[in-house]
């Protein structure tokens, strides 16, 4: 078989697409809002929690955007193999799944995963990925998009950082091949707290990409105060900045995002034996990359396109699916 079906279903969101596995190009592709969050509200109130319901629910909702992937594509996608990771595995997903402990091997075998095989009433396999936890943190997505932007040419030996810039950024450190810790970061959350609910929200104006140069100037000025300022005192300057019209309520959307970036990365600054890894799309490329060079590190960062970012996790998906499959 040459395509797989890679479901992506996050807490608010659904996306299931069909993909090519020669070059994990996506050959179509739908969406929709019915989350993992919403999907089990809604199993609780019209099957009352009942726990033999739970996955013949779920199994709908798929079912429901197969549907229209066949339409789309004007064939039967019978028997294609649906790889499914993110919050699918979770306490409110479809199969509730442990986490996978530290360490665990970035080549994909050591995920833990439920293998479903095909019935009359859903013609296609499933392979669910769950995923991972240390004392204190979890992820589930990451680990599989590291496993899957990994390759044989990268070093697998030393410490190696990698870092997924996004609502909650994860820091994922690598020992000769294994993942042996994590951390998050509310980066991209907290940003949406104070730029919309808090009483910084009055003086910022949402903004692309900082272009121009006072735009670039503030932001890596926000950036190094972030990096060495308490968080808590500084983020009130965005308010003093709009009170005394020292910045535009755009400039203040890049100074209160530089504040966070510099906040989130601090701590890597005084590390200098680790190989650093950035695993961002486009939106929030340019915004770390600066940041890196603003805090003296450009040099010791490496950053992959875009372009494989965003098949990191088809790619993971299915490298986990192959190695487990096979043992």
């Amino acid at each position: 078989m040459n395509e797989f079906l890679s479901c992506d279903w996050g807490t608010s969101s659904f996306r299931l697409s069909l993909v090519n596995k020669a070059d994990f190009s996506i050959i179509l592709s739908v969406s929709s809002d019915k989350g993992i969050l919403g999907t089990f509200n809604t199993w609780n109130e019209t099957h009352g929690g009942q726990a033999e319901t739970r996955l013949s629910f779920y199994l709908a909702i798929i079912r429901e955007n197969l549907n229209a992937l066949e339409q789309q594509s004007g064939r039967s996608l019978e028997g294609i193999p649906v790889l499914i990771s993110g919050m699918a595995s979770s306490s409110i997903g479809m199969i509730p799944l442990r986490y996978q402990e530290l360490p665990f091997s970035i080549d994909g075998s050591g995920m833990l995963s439920q293998f479903l095989q095909k019935t009359i009433e859903f013609e296609h396999d499933i392979f669910l990925i769950s995923g991972a936890k240390s004392q204190n943190d979890v992820m589930r997505g990451e680990e599989t998009q590291l496993i899957g932007i990994m390759s044989e040419t990268l070093s697998h030996t030393g410490d190696l950082l990698f870092i997924f810039p996004g609502t909650h950024s994860k820091h994922i450190l690598i020992n000769n091949g294994n993942v042996t810790s994590f951390k998050t970061f509310m980066t991209g959350e907290f940003f949406d707290l104070l730029s919309t609910k808090s009483i910084l929200h009055a003086g910022i104006e949402k903004s692309g990409e900082p272009e121009s140069a006072m735009d670039i100037k503030y932001f890596e000025q926000a950036v190094k105060e972030g990096a060495t300022t308490n968080l808590l005192n500084v983020c009130f300057r965005v308010r003093t900045n709009s009170l005394f019209d020292k910045l535009t309520r755009k400039q203040n959307y890049h100074y209160l995002s530089g504040l966070l970036i510099g906040a989130e990365l601090a701590e890597i600054v005084q590390n200098d034996t680790i190989g650093i890894y950035l695993c961002c799309g486009r939106h929030l490329k340019k915004y770390y990359e600066t940041a890196f060079k603003v805090l003296g590190m450009k040099d010791k960062v490496h950053t992959f396109p875009a372009e494989e970012v965003e098949k990191a996790a088809l790619k993971g998906q299915y490298k986990i699916y192959e190695k487990q499959i096979k043992r």
